[in-house]
C-alpha cells in the first residue's frame, strides 16, 4: 500500500483523528475530511466503522507480522531468534508506528472482536518464542517487557527517555544471547 493510495490516506487520517481527538470523534464523516475523500470515496474501501477499525489493525499487524518473521529469518544465531525478533520489532513499532497502534485502541474500545487477527498473533509469536532455544519462561518475561514498554509508550506512562530506552533494548537483547553456549 502506497503513501498516495486512497486506502492508505484513509486509515492514517483515521489513526491520526484518534491520536489528536480520541477514539470518540473518530467517524466515518471524519475520516473521510481528514483524507480528502467523499464519504461515498471512504465507503468504497471501509463500508462501516468496524471496518474502517478492522483496516487499521490489519494494516498495524500485517506489517508487525512480516517485519518479525523476516528479523527471525535474517538473525545468524538460532537460538533466540524469534525472541530477538519479536523484541526489536517492537521497540521500532513503539516509536515509528504510533498512528497506527491507533487502531488497537480504537478496536479494544469500539469492538473488541476486531483484536483477533492480534490476538492469533501473540498466540503464533508466543509459541515460537517458547521454542526458541532459549527457556520458555525467559524468552516469555522478555516478550512482556517489551510489551510494557510498548503499552507504556501507548499511554505516556512514564516513557523512557532515548538513552535509557536504548540500553533497556541492549539488556533485553543480551538477556536472549546469555542462554548460547
Amino acid at each position: 500500500m502506497s503513501k498516495n493510495d486512497t486506502r492508505y490516506k484513509i486509515l492514517i487520517a483515521a489513526a491520526d483523528i484518534v491520536q489528536t481527538d480520541g477514539i470518540l470523534d473518530l467517524t466515518l464523516e471524519a475520516a473521510a475530511e481528514k483524507a480528502g475523500v467523499s464519504k461515498g470515496g471512504l465507503l468504497y474501501h471501509f463500508p462501516s466503522k468496524d471496518a474502517l477499525i478492522e483496516g487499521m489493525v490489519e494494516f498495524l499487524m500485517k506489517n508487525y507480522a512480516e517485519s518479525i518473521k523476516m528479523g527471525a529469518e535474517q538473525d545468524l544465531s538460532q537460538t533466540g531468534k524469534w525472541t530477538r525478533a519479536f523484541i526489536k520489532e517492537t521497540f521500532l513499532q513503539s516509536t515509528s508506528n504510533r498512528s497506527m497502534d491507533a487502531g488497537l485502541m480504537a478496536a479494544a474500545a469500539i469492538n473488541p472482536n476486531l483484536l483477533k487477527p492480534v490476538q492469533d498473533a501473540y498466540e503464533e509469536w508466543q509459541n515460537h518464542i517458547e521454542h526458541d532455544g532459549l527457556d520458555p519462561i525467559l524468552a516469555t518475561v522478555l516478550r512482556l517487557a517489551v510489551d510494557g514498554l510498548w503499552f507504556s509508550e501507548i499511554f505516556g506512562l512514564a516513557p523512557l527517555e532515548d538513552n535509557r530506552r536504548k540500553l533497556v533494548l541492549e539488556r533485553l537483547i543480551q538477556l536472549t544471547q546469555d542462554n548460547e553456549e
